[in-house]
């Protein structure tokens, strides 16, 4: 048995220098204490230890907003105006606290006494939860659920060592919670045991004018409860509430039983029904039916549990000694009010089993009260007790009428059912599945099947001129799936007199509670809705209107249940239908925003891959469920067979990001097309976003925009890959063989930081090898860990008989998201080798005399390979390109030609100086070089190597 708390102070344990000072500190030191400090109190230190509190602390929370017209304070204030008159003259210091131990009321016996104390004792508003306090009269009542004492150096705060209190939880009559706390605080000679009686009397008078507040009826029959325990031989102390019942029950146990025993209320029957606890124990609810003197008809729910080991007796005996006479508030006198007493309710079916009842004792039988050697029902039913059981614990959990409990359980389930609905409909921006969660919150509450029709522009995103046509079926859900519903994608005509017609046109919700004598619905469609008669008998149509605007219809059908839809019903399909509207037009609003910023999106990626025989690519772009982003990918022909291939991400989501894509790509496309190499490619871009920021009016300056990119040139001439990327994820290289890597590239910073240097690497790609571009929405994922997901990469790229367009299907079924919150963007190039057979080089000094010997090599050449058209174009451009080489430029001059889709002629030469085209006036001797090769090519340029320069030239094969 755990020792009571008004269990006196021993001899020998002085309360003054050597007691419980001494103890305390031996605890404060980590000596172990297994005697000499009363359990609770030495329980309370431990709780305090481990909230890591400081005996020193002073300062405790302050709340200036707690509600001084609280419920307890209502009740305690003319109780507390008697103690201080009774008190008055004392050192007594009475407060009241809420259910959080926020000090709501002071009274002293001394005016004088409140000016020489300290604010924490004084100012109403500081919380003495323990949890902040340490051990103290109300934080230890709010925690032992009891009449507490608290003595001297047993509070665990020095500032309270020269002080007692006495504590007592003071509770709500009906429902047994907690409500406040009542205190008596006092200088330790000023204890005397009669105390014990006063704040019993006190507390009794508070928790009787709680009562008041309740309803007469209320009353009424609780004191026929009270009554019939009285004569039961119970005695005038009764356990009331289900907080009284064990000191251990968890919140979620004891709302549990107090749902139950609501739903036995309103079924209004003699029954007993176990109900399970989360600790593995049983407790058995017995409701009977019972009549008040006045004649009010009611349940009184108790709540038995199996026996345990009592914290208390729940009607402690009146303490020895002189009893402090305090008036006592009484009971106030009987109003017309009538408030339910189904205080909780239940949100599922209860399986009640009535008829006998099991072997338990009288109502309002006190816990541990049973006679020595008396028999008492268990939680199964089965017989317990003898010479050392302990008897069932036993308490009034609830007491109400029938039809009242009725009324409440089902305005408590239509409330629970609206907070659902608030919680699950409109979770995404999906028109479709804004619509399916508006069905799965109503089956099986509401309804056993729902349909939902919208108008087909609402769910492209645009408002429905006529939502009477057009109408799409969307949704179908319900508890089977075998009905004849129309299928979800079908248009759903509907009859003039049909009540979802009805609706749409009215505005209103219509109730059919009888489908078989609703004639424009049976006249719709005969032989379909004679086949859904057989299983549904009961319809709401509600119109689903926002902003004013009618989006659609929705079916509530009733099946299983056998009563017809009502009113009630009606008004919560209607509040439903509302609150779903309202998601579904967001959601339609954001689709057609998303749909005008992914058409954006798509017209500045690329519309068509270029014609280039260097690499086969596959490209893929994937928008994030949540919105679009700034990926983006391009592939571009260069000079000399090679292709650039680029993949990039803007940061950020909307239009802004798919606009600033654009122009990011636009840029890159240019300087690309310049022939810079990868790391001076990425420079200048870097240069363009650091100004796109600078020249933002959102930014001021401060840098909103940033992207990343990775650029690679591959040449399939010599079969080697330069690469650069800015702070993009490297890219995957899949070997002829099917091996996978990541090379090692710098990583380089983000673009638009600016002053950092990139740096570009080469590769050699083997023929057939496949380059693996992605932005880092395929791979990075707030749910998976990227090295799970690169290893997902790796498998689905190691087939190396797949084609680029195959590897983008597996890559984007096997590793992206089902729902990406950020885009994708995927580009697979297959490389290429260039055909030996169809390159032609030559090298020679800068001496204008070896122009002629390579201009007629040339020629050999292309009657090798048949080229007799293009011959006499490719002649002059090698003979003036050579020609400037050999006089502007430094040996050795080394030319070359590539039999591609053209014929492109290229001269290298040491110098960097570059060529500039110019008209030449009438009188120059020189100048026209240039000109008459841009006449002659279809395309020309220079390119500059470690080495020097490339000037190229292409002209068409049939010398055109």
């Amino acid at each position: 048995m755990v020792r009571s708390d008004d269990e006196p102070i021993l001899p020998g344990r002085a309360t003054d220098g050597t007691g419980p000072t001494l103890f305390r500190e031996r605890f404060l030191q980590g000596e172990p204490l297994e005697t000499g400090v009363r359990t609770s109190i030495l329980s309370s230190w431990r709780r305090c230890r481990s909230l890591g509190l400081s005996p020193d602390r002073s300062d405790l929370p302050f709340r200036d907003d707690f509600d001084r017209d609280d419920r307890i304070a209502r009740a305690a204030v003319p109780v507390l105006d008697r103690l201080e008159s009774r008190f008055a003259g004392s050192a007594m210091n009475i407060s009241v606290a809420d259910a959080n131990g926020t000090v709501l009321l002071r009274r002293f016996g001394q005016t004088s006494l409140a000016r020489g104390l300290p604010d924490i004792q004084t100012v109403p508003g500081f919380v003495f939860a323990e949890r902040f306090a340490g051990t103290n009269g109300i934080g230890l009542a709010l925690a032992e659920r009891r009449l507490i004492r608290v003595y001297g150096a047993e509070h665990f705060a020095e500032r309270s060592q020269a002080s007692a209190c006495r504590a007592l939880p003071v509770r709500d009559p009906l429902s047994g919670r907690i409500e406040g706390v009542l205190c008596f605080g006092y200088p330790r000679g000023f204890e005397h045991p009669a105390l014990d009686a006063v704040i019993r009397k006190a507390g009794a008078a508070i928790e009787r004018r709680l009562l008041g507040q309740s309803s007469v009826r209320e009353r009424s029959l609780l004191r026929a409860y009270l009554d019939a325990g009285a004569e039961a031989g119970a005695g005038p102390h009764h356990s009331v509430g289900v907080d009284e019942l064990a000191l251990g029950l968890r919140p979620v146990d004891r709302a549990t039983l107090l749902e139950k025993a609501a739903e036995l209320i309103s079924r209004a029957q003699r029954a007993a029904v176990d109900v399970p606890l989360t600790d593995g124990r049983r407790v058995t609810l017995v409701s009977r039916p019972m009549t008040s003197a006045s004649g009010v008809e009611g349940i009184a729910v108790e709540a038995v549990l199996p026996g345990v080991p009592r914290h208390e007796p729940l009607a402690a005996p009146r303490p020895a000694g002189q009893v402090l006479n305090v008036p006592v508030e009484p009971a106030p006198a009987l109003g017309p009010s009538d408030i339910p007493a189904a205080r909780r309710l239940s949100s599922s079916p209860l399986a009640v089993a009535p008829g006998p009842l099991p072997a338990v004792p009288a109502p309002g039988r006190m816990r541990g009260a049973a006679s020595p050697g008396r028999i008492t029902a268990g939680v199964d039913g089965t017989a317990t007790g003898g010479p050392g059981s302990v008897p069932p614990e036993r308490g009034l959990l609830m007491v109400g009428e029938p039809h009242v409990g009725t009324y409440a359980l089902a305005a408590r389930r239509r409330l629970e059912l609206l907070s659902e609905a608030s919680a699950r409909i409109g979770t995404t921006l999906d028109v479709r599945r804004t619509a399916q969660e508006l069905a799965e919150t109503a089956v099986p509450r509401l309804a056993d099947f729902v349909t939902i029709d919208l108008a087909e522009p609402v769910l492209r995103g645009e408002e429905a001129a006529d939502p009477r046509t057009d109408l799409r079926r969307t949704v179908v859900h319900g508890i089977r799936d075998d009905l004849p519903f129309s299928p979800v994608g079908k248009q759903v005509d509907y009859g003039p007199n049909v009540p979802q017609l009805r609706c749409l046109t009215s505005g209103e919700a219509v109730l059919e509670p009888d489908l078989r004598t609703a004639a424009g619905w049976l006249a719709q469609d005969p032989e379909h809705t004679d086949r859904l008669l057989g299983h549904v008998h009961s319809l709401i149509a509600v119109p689903l209107v926002a902003r004013g605007v009618v989006l659609g219809v929705a079916a509530f059908y009733r099946a299983q249940d056998p009563a017809p839809f009502g009113d009630d019903d009606r008004s919560l399909a209607r509040e439903l239908a509302s609150r779903a509207a309202l998601s579904i037009d967001n959601a339609r609003r954001y689709t057609r925003e998303r749909t005008m910023v992914l058409a954006l999106q798509r017209s500045l990626l690329p519309q068509g891959l270029p014609d280039q025989d260097s690499v086969e690519v596959a490209h893929r772009y994937l928008p994030a469920e949540s919105d679009v982003g700034g990926d983006w990918y391009d592939v571009i022909p260069l000079s000399g067979t090679r292709v650039g291939l680029f993949v990039g991400d803007v940061v950020g989501h909307g239009m802004l990001s798919a606009a600033t894509m654009g122009r990011v790509r636009t840029a890159a496309r240019s300087f690309a097309e310049l022939d810079f190499p990868p790391d001076e490619v990425l420079t200048h871009l870097d240069n363009l976003v650091g100004r796109l920021d600078r020249e933002d009016p959102v930014s001021d300056g401060g840098g909103i925009i940033g992207a990343t990119c990775l650029y690679a040139v591959y040449d399939p001439t010599s079969q080697q890959c330069t690469l650069a990327r800015a702070g993009h994820p490297p890219p995957a290289v899949v070997q002829p063989d099917g091996t996978v890597s990541f090379p090692e590239l710098p990583a380089g910073p983000p673009l638009g930081l600016g002053g950092l240097p990139f740096e570009s690497v080469d590769i050699h790609l083997p023929e057939g090898s496949r380059l693996v571009l992605y932005t880092d929405g395929l791979i990075e994922d707030r749910d998976r860990d990227v090295d799970v997901v690169l290893d997902q990469l790796r498998a689905a790229l190691a087939h190396p008989e797949h084609t680029p367009e195959e590897t983008c299907r597996a890559v984007l079924d096997t590793v992206a998201s089902a729902h990406p919150c950020d885009d994708i963007a995927l580009l697979v190039a297959r490389t290429h080798a260039f055909d030996p057979d169809r390159v032609a080089g030559w090298e020679l000094p800068a001496d204008p005399a070896r122009v002629s010997e390579v201009r007629a090599a040339a020629m050999r050449q292309l009657a090798d390979w048949g080229l007799h058209e293009a011959a006499f174009a490719a002649e002059l451009m090698l003979s003036e390109l050579v020609t400037n080489a050999v006089r502007h430029g430094g040996g050795p001059i080394r030319v070359r030609l590539l039999r591609d889709r053209s014929l492109i002629c290229e001269v290298a030469d040491t110098s960097s100086t570059a060529p500039h085209l110019r008209r030449a006036a009438t009188t120059d001797e020189g100048g026209r070089g240039l000109f008459l090769v841009a006449q002659l090519s279809q395309s020309w340029g220079t390119r500059y190597t470690p080495e020097g320069k490339v000037i190229w030239a292409e002209c068409g094969l049939d010398g055109g």
